[in-house]
Formats: structure tokens, sequence, C-alpha cells
């Protein structure tokens, strides 16, 4: 039997700026990764996107980034480990009060963008996260890049850890995604967006943009919510694993 997370990157809009298309997108994902105000979001928007997912029924999880509000969080920052666990303890304070409020539980904790990717390469910024995540709550799930450095040092520092895979992002061959500003980044075919997850989750391989096969594994499939065709994506990769005969289901059982 297989089993899968459906995920997706929420509550990123600020202020007068809606971004994403959460309302429709909630219904059909397992988790959402709620921005907790760095790089996006903002308190009215944090409490908003937890009331849609407690009445969805779905898991939340903390979606911690730079302070980099006009970067949306994608420009890389140079942080101490020290800076790097404030940034992230601060961000889950912030949304576990709101969480509190509304009677529900914090499932995972996944970084967002350059400090995502960034933590994929570098331990010592990987490890500095794991320790914010270990001493705010020890029980919470890691979500990380399959075969990256944050899963190691998750794994390492005895913190639970679920290996995330993207149907709407390429891969370069050494497993990491491919910088968003060259070719092969992002992913808009939808049969082809379809046929990579349904391989990574079963055959735990995809193919990187070089043209060759990598091995990958899929415990959380994301599709980004404010992407063109996010919505499209999530309804069609849901149709296609219950055809595949694949369970979706939230990270923590």
């Amino acid at each position: 039997m297989y089993r899968v997370d459906l995920n997706s990157d929420l509550g990123e809009s600020f202020g007068r700026y809606t971004l994403g298309m959460d309302d429709k997108i909630i219904p059909l994902i397992t988790s959402a990764n709620v921005a907790c105000g760095y790089h996006a979001s903002d308190p009215v928007v944090m409490s908003k996107t937890i009331a849609r997912a407690k009445a969805a029924k779905i898991q939340v999880g903390a979606h911690p980034g730079f302070p980099d509000l006009m970067g949306f969080g994608r420009r890389a920052m140079k942080v101490t480990p020290e800076e790097a666990k404030a940034y992230v303890l601060y961000q889950l304070g912030a949304l576990s009060g709101f969480l509190r409020a509304q009677k529900m539980e914090m499932q995972h904790v996944k970084p967002h963008g350059a400090l995502y990717n960034m933590a994929a390469k570098d331990y010592q910024l990987s490890k500095a996260i794991c320790e914010a995540v270990k001493e705010f709550d020890s029980s919470l799930i890691i979500l990380a890049l399959s075969g990256g450095e944050l899963a190691r040092a998750a794994a390492d520092m005895g913190l639970l850890v679920a290996l995330e895979v993207f149907a709407d992002r390429g891969y370069e061959e050494d497993g990491t995604l491919v910088d968003r500003g060259k070719e092969g980044a992002m992913i808009t075919d939808e049969e082809e967006a379809i046929q990579r997850v349904v391989r990574m989750v079963k055959e735990q391989k995809v193919t990187a943009v070089t043209g060759r096969d990598i091995p990958i594994k899929a415990d959380s499939v994301c599709v980004h919510g404010d992407g063109v065709k996010a919505l499209a994506f999530v309804e069609r990769i849901r149709e296609a694993l219950v055809r595949e005969e694949i369970e979706i289901g939230p990270l923590r059982i």
C-alpha cells in the first residue's frame, strides 16, 4: 500500500495584497504550510488561514522564512546559525499562538524559500533550524527536501522527519531544486507533473533536468499555492493518486 501527504504553502497574503487561492486549495490537501509573518502573511491572514484549515479538517504546519517581505523570502541571506535559530523560534511562537486560540495543534515545520533551499545544502544552518524546533516542541515533524541536509540534521537530532517532493519543480542531479532563474525550474505541464508525482511515490525516482534518473523518497508532495496552475495541479494530482490506489493522508497518522 502506498501512502502520501499532499501539502501546499499557504497564508501568504499580506494586508491588502492577496496571493494564492487558499480557499480552493485547502479542501484538496491534507497538510498546510502556513506563513508566519516574515516572508509573507500577517496576524489576520494567519488567523483566517488556520480557521480555514480547521474547517477543512486538515493539519497545519509552520512555514518560517527569512525576514524579507519584499523578496518573499526567496533571496538568500547571510545569517549566523544563532540568528537562523532565533528567526525560526520566533515564527513558531507566532503561529502557535493562533493555533492555540483555535484549539489546534502544530503538525510540522517546513522552512520557506531561500531558507529551505540553503538548509538543503548547509548542515550547520539545518542544525540551527532543528535546534529551534526541538527546543520549541520535539514532537514536531520536520518536512524536508528528500536527500537534503535538513533531513539529515533532523534525523541526527532525533526529530521526526518527512521527506518532501515537488510536483511543479525541476530537480538537479544532486537532488536539489533547480534555481527559479534557470530553465526547467518550473513544471507547468499538468500531465508531466502528474506522471512525475506517481513515479516519485511508487518508484522512488525522478528525472533531473539533465535527463538522468535520480533516487527520491516521497512522504509528502508539495504543490505551490501561488502557482499559475496550482488549483488544476492539486485537483488532477489528487485524482491520479486515487486512480493509482495511493492513499492520501496527513503526515501524523
